[in-house]
């Protein structure tokens, strides 16, 4: 066994449903074959067994791995393209980038760029938003089960609205979609998530396929788009009369379950509220894209006051970087901003937010999220680079909560000094 030594900090109860911050200031865990075996004051845990190799962790604070919850892998290169709405913002950035996805030379080279950006901001598990092209996918499969990182995505399907390089019909899709998925899904921490783009961009035809993929891969995530911008909202509904709602172009095909997360849902009603719920089926809230983009403050009270589950995710390009902790602070800020409508956010709800309401809205919460024992030991040091201003602050923090708080406002890929996955150091 070895055994971690340093300040570890998780939210294996809700912060949301009373939980607090769950925290060991001179902290001991043990770990056996990737799996947390004890967890205690070190010297509790040292003494049961002497023998074991110490790994020094202390200086900063150890987390959860980060789980970001929605990430587009073809928009690496176009992030920070700032001053325009979602459907602008498409047509003139991401969409002819994610068509030169079509050179799978071009994809393997961002797929090596993108699983980098990830790892060195924590990020151990993620929800990626995949590509067009299911060899741009094989590339970016490749590239994530060489890093030991947890990745879910899928082939990127759309049939319409969209330019017609990046179109695919719905028989072309399913074939594909099952194709990778037998290639990947299963394979070292590597699933299968079927993606519609978004019904604006797919047909019924399409949506129908994407069902069939999704009943017959056992175990496959679904995800996809939601009410981010209201002229996009505005399209569906003319896109779909017969339906009561955005969300329920989803329903209606039955692609909304406990393994379904929908991206934004910034202006959804009552009833898709309360469909979510009842479905099961989690959001991604992407506050720093939502603010790039003006999409509109995110009404997590509403989310939570229905029990629908929320998770955080960069979006990557429309947000403005690949850290989780940023993501957070950010989610913070839209909620003092939407004042009493807002649900205020404290330190503990941030971490909740980025690792262990993550890990549930993956289906992955009996393995990671938290650093419990029994759960697999995905991890993130954070360590003040010298001189910083976290390195000046953090030793003054009232307590751990006002710690975190800190690593929250300050903290960057720089100060990320390790990463471990299944107790793998990766960084």
């Amino acid at each position: 066994m070895t055994i971690y030594r340093g300040t570890f900090l998780d939210t294996p109860e809700s912060p949301f449903a009373g939980g607090r911050l769950r925290a060991e200031t001179d902290g001991g865990i043990g770990v056996w074959n990737g799996v947390i075996t004890a967890r205690g004051p070190f010297a509790e845990v040292r003494a049961a067994d002497p023998d074991d190799r110490v790994v020094d962790l202390t200086g900063g604070v150890v987390l959860p791995g980060l789980v970001d919850a929605h990430v587009h892998f073809p928009q690496v290169r176009v992030i920070a393209g700032l001053g325009m709405p979602l459907l602008d913002w498409l047509d003139r950035c991401a969409l002819p980038e994610e068509a030169r996805m079509a050179d799978a030379d071009y994809a393997r080279a961002v797929a090596a760029e993108f699983v980098d950006g990830l790892l060195r901001a924590g990020t151990t598990t993620a929800l990626v938003f995949g590509a067009h092209y299911a060899p741009a996918m094989d590339c970016l499969f490749e590239r994530a089960a060489a890093s030991g990182l947890r990745i879910s995505s899928g082939l990127v399907v759309s049939d319409r609205i969209l330019r017609p390089d990046l179109f695919i019909t719905p028989e072309q899709a399913y074939a594909d979609g099952l194709a990778l998925a037998g290639r990947w899904h299963g394979k070292d921490r590597l699933r299968y998530a079927v993606t519609p783009r978004f019904s604006l961009s797919t047909s019924e035809p399409l949506l129908e396929s994407c069902a069939a993929l999704l009943r017959d891969v056992d175990g496959a995530l679904f995800t996809s788009h939601v009410n981010e911008n209201t002229a996009e909202i505005d399209t569906v509904r003319g896109l779909f009369p017969e339906c009561r709602s955005y969300t329920d172009t989803y329903d209606r095909f039955g692609l909304l379950g406990r393994r379904s997360l929908l991206a934004h849902n910034v202006h959804p009603t009552e009833a898709e509220l309360e469909l979510l719920a009842d479905r099961g089926a989690g959001v991604g809230h992407c506050p720093s894209s939502n603010s790039a983009l003006g999409s509109g403050l995110f009404p997590l009270r509403r989310h939570v006051e229905h029990g629908v589950r929320v998770a955080l995710g960069t979006d990557v390009g429309a947000g403005t970087s690949f850290s989780m902790l940023r993501e957070g602070l950010q989610a913070y800020f839209m909620q003092a901003l939407l004042g009493a409508e807002g649900l205020p956010l404290t330190s503990a709800h941030m971490l909740h937010l980025a690792t262990s309401a993550g890990a549930a809205a993956l289906d992955l919460q009996d393995q990671v999220g938290d650093l419990s024992v029994g759960k697999h030991f995905d991890a993130v040091w954070i360590r003040p680079v010298a001189g910083s201003t976290l390195d000046v602050v953090l030793p003054h923090a009232a307590d751990t909560d006002d710690a975190l708080a800190k690593v929250f406002a300050l903290a960057g890929p720089g100060d990320v000094s390790g990463v471990w996955v299944g107790g793998d150091r990766m960084l």
